[in-house]
């Protein structure tokens, strides 16, 4: 299948307050968003819950503010709550106790948004404290392969499941004092890519996603001299997580890039 398959950005969203199959894409679906406070989870959660799925949107504790206005915006918008999860992303028992308590409760997932990720010190690799650097390796790898450990069991019980982790563009270059957030997203696209390979008999689309420069905090952290009026919005990149995991979307195994994705639209 080719990238030009994705649903176009200039093509129109359903009507998403409509009720039948059409204006809500996702209905039924249960979908799982992390670091859905800020950035972009937080803009991908509502518009997934205006399509029709059930998000549970998991957030730090320190967030549960952030993870309440968003249920706020997702009720207002669908008459639907969704259900928060305040939940560090490296309490890797707590991912586990998720997974449980989504079986429990949904007796599935179909959609997985791992969109958790932290930048870290932008520093010469050997000024790295152990700390600092286990941490960037907690939040973009490790946490990685502990919510696939936890939700593959109910990814496979989906008709359609699809799941999106977030990779970026630096992992294509060598740029100094960029060695933790690379190094880790590196890792993380092999194994997003091996654990593709390894469903792909299932009805399952495993992919990555470089949102590429967004105007976030994170990216604010990193390039504070740059004018984020110049870049895509957060709601801007929402739309193509949207594309990738309805379920009419198998492409899977690959690596998607929004600024690509974007270009369709010349």
């Amino acid at each position: 299948m080719s990238d030009a398959e994705i649903l176009p950005p200039d093509h129109p969203l359903p009507p998403l307050s409509a009720g039948s199959p059409e204006g809500k894409p996702l209905a039924g679906r249960i979908a799982l968003v992390t670091g859905a406070g800020h950035g972009i989870g937080r803009a991908v959660a509502p518009l997934l819950a205006r399509a029709g799925a059930h998000v549970v949107a998991v957030s730090r504790p320190q967030s549960k503010a952030a993870l309440e206005e968003l249920d706020d915006e997702i009720t207002e918008a669908t008459g639907d709550s969704a259900t928060l999860v305040p939940l560090d992303i490296k309490d890797y028992g707590g991912i586990d106790n998720l997974g449980a308590g989504l079986y429990e409760r949904f007796g599935k997932l179909d959609i997985l948004v791992a969109n958790a990720g932290l930048l870290g010190p932008l520093s010469p690799v050997g000024h790295y404290t152990p700390k600092e650097w286990d941490d960037v390796v907690a939040v973009n790898f490790t946490a990685n392969y502990r919510l696939i450990r936890s939700m593959d069991p109910l990814l496979r019980l989906s008709d359609a499941a699809r799941a999106v982790f977030v990779t970026s563009g630096a992992t294509q270059k060598n740029r100094a004092y960029w060695a933790g957030y690379a190094a880790t997203k590196a890792a993380l696209e092999k194994l997003v890519l091996t654990y593709a390979e390894e469903v792909a008999e299932k009805p399952m689309a495993v992919n990555l996603i470089d949102p590429g420069a967004t105007a976030t905090h994170m990216r604010r952290a990193a390039f504070p001299g740059e004018d984020p009026a110049t870049l895509p919005t957060a709601a801007d990149v929402a739309r193509l997580y949207l594309a990738m995991v309805r379920p009419e979307f198998t492409q899977s195994g690959t690596r998607l890039r929004y600024r690509d994705w974007a270009a369709q639209a010349g």
